[in-house]
């Protein structure tokens, strides 16, 4: 049952000065005075020293910006609860309660409330006539809790074995309304998870394999954000089925929860690998892990607009459990003491953990959680680039592989374009999900990755053609030789300070040639040898091919120009003859 019913938002104001403050021993709650409580009452020091919050209610800690779908840690609302100075040394309990919005859990929260106020009476779920406050609340179909809110009163307990712990409620926002991402979702319940001694999964009427398959999404999601740790690192999770119908199978309480939660995690040999592997990660992320069947509280909370949480119009199977599950959760007996890497951990700590955390989820280290539609549609057209790639390179092998001999940059160019255009018309003809503008995202990064695959293959077919692996000893050779004539013209005609230059040229060309030798040698300093490459390559092409090029040219040039000129001699020589005769 989700937050069914009227709206009550608690106000304490007035409890401030009129009632206690309560810290808990073992056989109910001790009073602790606030400032002003009674008539005349001195009041303490710590008063005006300690960060007490100005009014007993709701806080938010964690507040959700709906444009930009982002957490935000109010660390001043946080440090107000939890560093006062009586409980900010103590270990602390942190309950809290997360599952899909509009089932029930503020509601639920305030019993755990009147639970903490009135350990001492038997009656402690309160008067038939009494209104439920506390978290606010309310029926209908839209969602009323955002972000993450804790109380902001620290109840003190004396636990059976003498020591003192600080008890913290949290209510959390809803999962998959119709505001919120699946990012959005993931980050709260995994904030809440990692932060929380006890988490309450509430859900409604069974545990469906959805259910099971999204607290697998966001416990991974949590255990990502946090440090490697030995062992499992969350502590109890507690199943807690609202509106349970059958009862005749499983019957209300721990005992038949224990039941049906057992046979709904079972690890069987003839289950599906991806069933076998949720239930699985859920064993391996808590360390005890229970149910509680709870009943449906009755006609008058879900359809009565203006049902306040009085006692008298919930059915009695529901107040019945409560009365067994709240106590389950709260007693002192049963409190769970926050522990992280097997170390306790206590208020102060639990605030500078919760900074960490939420910076974690504010930052881009994590991957984003997806829809199922958004996973599986990324997934099926990943497979289709993957597919026409792969046909690409299997007809690029057939061309150039590696036994294949070299062909010509113009033929290869030729080729990539036609197996190019037959791996993307490939990918279109595949069924792909997501939608043609989505799709079209991974038809460009097919395109570009067949382009990079064949620039690689260019390479590999260049390193094949003799001359172009011969063109840096070439190169170095022409270096050495002009060198060698330069350095031997300038010296013959006085020019010492160049020739000079020339032969240090000429000695590092030659360093350089025994240097490249070794490394395509040896196999080692691959990186220099690339250096020299690189060099290389630049030399040839900047300045030896265009004089190259140049030289040809004015050959070609001269060559032609001779042509000309003795075929226009002969000409005159034959037409001389026969005018002769």
């Amino acid at each position: 049952m989700a937050d069914k019913s009227g709206l009550r938002n608690r106000t304490h104001s007035e409890h401030n000065c009129k009632r206690p403050v309560f810290a808990q021993d073992e056989h109910g709650v001790e009073d602790i005075l606030p400032c002003g409580a009674g008539e005349g009452a001195a009041a303490p020091p710590i008063c005006k020293q300690e960060p007490v919050p100005d009014v007993i209610g709701p806080v938010q800690i964690v507040v959700t910006d709906e444009d930009e779908h982002c957490f935000q840690l109010d660390e001043a609302a946080l440090e107000r609860i939890l560093m006062q100075k009586h409980v900010r040394d103590l270990d602390v309990v942190v309950v809290s309660v997360a599952g899909a919005f509009r089932k029930g859990k503020s509601f639920l929260l305030d019993f755990m409330l009147r639970y903490m106020y009135n350990q001492r009476s038997s009656s402690w779920l309160g008067g038939n006539e009494e209104p439920l406050t506390g978290f606010t609340w309310r029926g209908g179909c839209e969602r009323e809790t955002t972000g993450i809110q804790a109380w902001s009163e620290v109840f003190v307990v004396d636990k059976p074995d003498g020591s003192k712990v600080a008890v913290l409620l949290l209510d959390t926002q809803g999962a998959f309304d119709s505001q919120s991402t699946i990012k959005d979702c993931a980050t709260v319940f995994a904030l809440s998870t990692m932060t929380s001694s006890v988490q309450v999964y509430n859900l409604s009427q069974n545990i469906q394999e959805d259910d099971l398959q999204h607290l697998q999404l966001f416990t991974e999601y949590g255990r990502l954000a946090m440090e490697e740790v030995d062992g499992k690192p969350f502590q109890t999770l507690m199943f807690l089925i609202r509106d349970w119908s059958y009862p005749y199978e499983h019957p209300y309480g721990l005992e038949g929860g224990s039941s049906f939660l057992e046979k709904r995690l079972q690890v069987k040999q003839n289950q599906h690998e991806e069933l076998q592997n949720v239930r699985k990660h859920i064993h391996s992320c808590f360390s005890t892990i229970g149910c509680f069947l709870l009943p449906h509280p009755g006609l008058k909370v879900a359809t009565n607009p203006q049902f306040d949480g009085r006692l008298i119009d919930i059915d009695l199977d529901f107040k019945k459990e409560l009365e067994n599950l709240v106590p389950f959760l709260l007693s002192p007996k049963n409190l769970v003491v926050k522990e992280i890497g097997a170390s306790k951990v206590t208020c102060r700590h639990l605030v500078e953990y919760f900074k960490a955390y939420i910076k974690i989820y504010q930052g881009e280290e994590l991957p984003h959680p997806k829809s199922m539609l958004q996973a599986t549609a990324e997934a099926n057209n990943l497979a289709a680039v993957a597919g026409a790639k792969d046909s690409y390179n299997k007809s690029m092998e057939e061309v150039c592989g590696g036994d294949k001999p070299y062909i010509a940059p113009a033929d290869l160019e030729r080729k990539h374009e036609e197996f190019k255009k037959f791996s993307i018309k490939q990918f279109c003809s595949v069924k792909k999900m997501g939608g043609q503008e989505f799709c079209r995202r991974y038809q460009d990064q097919l395109e570009s990755e067949l382009d990079e695959a064949y620039a690689n293959f260019t390479k590999h077919n260049d390193s094949k053609n003799i001359f172009y692996a011969a063109r840096t000893p070439a190169t170095l050779f022409a270096v050495m030789f002009a060198m060698y004539i330069i350095s031997g013209v300038t010296s013959i005609v006085g020019l010492d300070t160049i020739a000079s230059l020339c032969n240090l040229v000429l000695g590092v060309a030659l360093i350089s040639l025994c240097v490249w030798g070794y490394v395509k040698y040896s196999g080692e300093f691959r990186e220099l040898g690339a250096v020299i490459d690189q060099v290389a390559e630049t030399l040839w092409e900047q300045v030896l091919k265009p004089l190259s090029d140049h030289f040809m040219e004015d050959n070609i040039r001269q060559t032609v120009a001779n042509s000309i000129k003795a075929s226009l001699t002969e000409q005159v020589t034959q037409h001389t003859k026969l005018k002769a005769t």
